[in-house]
């Protein structure tokens, strides 16, 4: 029995990589197809709605994410996560193709070092403490630094959705971006959380109305913030090109949810200096990077304006 179930897992991570790049080249044709569709609609006079092309950016983000969470069940997160920049980098490739949308030297080098950066980020973040049960998810969700930063988040998103957006939004790629960002730290742990209280709330055994609680609360936030980052997505798609987009977004979306897992999971504590000093490597790579897709596009931009 033991030399039966051994090629079984060694085949688990593979499998697990082989959908980790399926569903990262999908998710990378996500926003093409989404802008495609927008710039079609507009064409023509109509809401995005109602296009087919968008609505297959929107099917390949479904079936993208789905992909992600059966990858993160067979595989390492550390070694499916880093898989992600691939989606950027083949966004970037489609958005040339299908768009149209081509960067300059330094906006091309902008995302591979948004990527690369990334990538060194997640190898060296701290691993999260492993989680096993809905009293003690109760308890990280209650610890005074995560409600404060929990309430930090609301409070900037508040202030970014409310007042930012409405006037700097079609002017500033950060502000749509920071928005989708920021609610990564809700849907992450929401994400990570509903196992658990599913576990309690409809598994064997007698059903917990506190568990039911906390999967409805969850489930709940869960489902806003995928739909405010979807209305917010398909924002930043209409004033902007679509592999810049994607880059930074890939950047800031990963760091928040670093920071969103190593308060709510306490990772921070067992963070050595090594680490430490490779995530701030990782970091300044992903800020350089970052930079140089915003010179990018403001020389795009300045282009438009003098060739128009």
């Amino acid at each position: 029995m033991a030399a039966d179930s051994e090629p079984s897992s060694v085949s688990l991570p593979v499998f697990g990589i082989l959908i980790a790049v399926v569903s990262s080249f999908i998710n990378g044709s996500t926003f093409v197809l989404q802008k495609k569709g927008i710039l079609r609609s507009r064409d023509r006079g109509g809401s995005y709605l109602t296009d087919v092309v968008w609505w297959g950016g929107t099917l390949c983000m479904i079936v993208g994410q789905i992909g992600n969470f059966l990858a993160y069940n067979v595989a390492p997160a550390v070694i499916v996560t880093p898989l992600g920049a691939l989606g950027v980098l083949f966004g970037a490739v489609l958005a040339s193709w299908i768009l149209k949308e081509h960067l300059n030297i330094l906006g091309k080098l902008g995302c591979v070092l948004c990527c690369c950066g990334s990538v060194v980020l997640i190898i060296h973040a701290p691993k999260a403490e492993t989680v096993t049960s809905r009293l003690e998810l109760e308890e990280r969700l209650s610890d005074p630094v995560f409600v404060l930063y929990a309430l930090s988040v609301v409070l900037l998103l508040v202030i970014l959705i409310v007042w930012v957006a409405p006037a700097h939004g079609t002017s500033n790629i950060m502000v749509y971006v920071a928005i989708c960002s920021l609610l990564g730290s809700f849907t992450v742990p929401s994400s990570k959380g509903l196992g658990l209280a599913a576990q309690d709330a409809f598994g064997e055994g007698p059903s917990s109305s506190r568990a039911l609680a906390l999967f409805v609360c969850l489930l709940g936030t869960l489902a806003v913030s995928i739909l405010i980052q979807f209305f917010f997505i398909n924002k930043a798609l209409e004033c902007f090109n679509s592999n810049m987009f994607e880059a930074i977004y890939y950047v800031t979306f990963t760091s928040t949810v670093i920071v969103a897992s190593a308060l709510l999971f306490k990772e921070w504590t067992a963070l050595t200096v090594t680490d430490s000093l490779a995530m701030l490597c990782g970091l300044t790579t992903m800020c350089v990077g970052v930079v140089l897709l915003r010179i990018s596009q403001e020389a795009l931009i300045t282009w438009k304006k003098k060739t128009d």
